[in-house]
């Protein structure tokens, strides 16, 4: 039996080939997010564990089972890897006081930690782009927000479909709560421990199970949408009215409650059929309470956050292609002045803008154009004694069946330039 230490279950390392994807993926996710005015929040992943259990709430399943939570030993303090983004960005607003001169929009881009079965696209160490508009409080907003995935689908190739929901404000909850008790109290041979555990804790989370068996029970039962006030349906009325104006298709999915407790009014969810049981891509919503829930003045707050590993397999599904970026050149040299003036080629092409991977570890020429090659660099940059004598360097395409030349230095940085940029 084998004593290499493996990586723990459910957590991935991200070899080169994946790293370049990732890379151009975020870059896409980024220039996205710039155009529609958000900036980077960059939170730790270590947090009390207090915090998520205020935000998420303690009777879910990601505080009661999923958190990997330890105490400290130099303090006793109990401290938790971060589960998702959103209770970890409204900590550090309230804390540096970002909301003082008005509303913000801000996002995240990083790991997350959750203790469950993994399986494609749901890992224990996962990656979450976050959105997050803090202080703004309209149906506008909220459109934004499901217009901006859009724009981002179309970019990526690929096609999920909108779920929506609304969860109404504080009163209606309660209304709806106390009706959900009265029926599920009625049908508790029915329930299963899940849910007879958060009958009086958390009823509308029973609404959200996966198990088969409850299906029918939760199809019957109370529906929250009858009981919203004026304003809450108003603003779901205004939400569904942008939508229809900005072309946006969606399916209202009563049963759509979210697992984080902190929601109100919209919920929504991007979902496919193309990974299996775990459909949603995409999730997010109104949590106009959290901010003052965690400390901060009353502010609404909308926001949401995507899946890396979901998109880049739906990605991959689609038959998206993400380029991966390849040097301008790979320069081999041989004999005692090349290598000099190899060195010095190599440093002139960088400080033009053009990447260069210098052969290093000898080896002839033969051997290293089949490294070149390898590299997937558009060029050889070719140095033997008499080029560098000459201070010039020996052009060799390697994707096109053109001709070698050679040339000074200078000339073939700029022909570089204007050929691989």
């Amino acid at each position: 039996m084998s004593n290499t230490i493996q990586s723990v279950r459910g957590m991935n390392d991200c070899l080169p080939d994946a790293a370049d994807t990732w890379q151009a993926f975020e870059g896409i996710v980024r220039d996205w997010l710039r155009r529609y005015g958000y900036r980077e929040l960059r939170t730790p992943i270590l947090e009390h564990t207090g915090l998520f259990k205020r935000a998420i709430g303690e009777v879910t399943d990601i505080v009661e089972k999923e958190m990997y939570t330890f105490v400290d030993e130099l303090n006793g303090e109990s401290l938790t890897l971060r589960p998702e983004g959103t209770a970890s960005s409204v900590r550090a607003v309230i804390q540096h006081n970002l909301l003082y001169d008005g509303g913000k929009r801000l996002f995240y881009i990083g790991p997350m930690f959750r203790h469950e079965r993994p399986q494609r696209g749901r890992y224990r160490q996962f990656h979450q782009v976050g959105v997050e508009a803090l202080g703004f409080a309209g149906p506008d907003t909220d459109a934004e927000l499901i217009v901006m995935c859009a724009d981002l689908w179309r970019t990526l190739g690929i096609s999920p479909t909108l779920q929506l929901n609304t969860l109404g404000d504080y009163a209606s909850r309660h209304r709806h709560r106390q009706k959900l008790v009265a029926y599920f109290e009625a049908h508790q041979d029915v329930l299963d421990e899940d849910s007879k555990r958060r009958l009086h804790s958390n009823p509308l989370r029973i609404l959200d199970s996966k198990n088969p068996a409850m299906q029918a029970l939760n199809d019957a039962a109370p529906k929250l949408m009858d009981e919203l006030d004026d304003a809450a349906r108003a603003h779901f009325d205004a939400l569904q009215a942008l939508l229809r104006a900005n072309g946006i298709a969606y399916e209202i999915n009563p049963r759509l409650v979210r697992g984080l407790d902190y929601y109100n009014r919209t919920v929504f969810e991007w979902v496919t059929d193309q990974l299996g049981a775990q459909g949603t891509v995409c999730a997010g919503g109104r949590y106009d309470g959290l901010i003052e829930q965690l400390g901060g003045k009353p502010a609404p707050a909308a926001g949401f956050a995507v899946g890396i590993e979901r998109l880049l397999a739906l990605m991959e599904a689609a038959g998206t292609p993400l380029a991966s970026p390849v040097p301008s050149a790979y320069i081999c040299h041989a004999g005692d002045a090349a290598v000099a003036f190899a060195g010095q080629g190599a440093s002139a092409l960088r400080e033009a803008g053009l990447a260069a991977v210098l052969h290093c570890g000898g080896g002839s020429f033969k051997s290293q154009m089949k490294k070149a090659d390898a590299s997937r660099a558009r060029y050889a940059v070719i140095i033997g004694d008499d080029e560098a004598v000459a201070r010039q360097v020996t052009l060799k395409p390697l994707r096109s069946t053109a001709e070698q030349t050679r040339v000074e230095l200078p000339l073939a940085i700029d022909y570089l330039k204007n050929t691989t940029t």
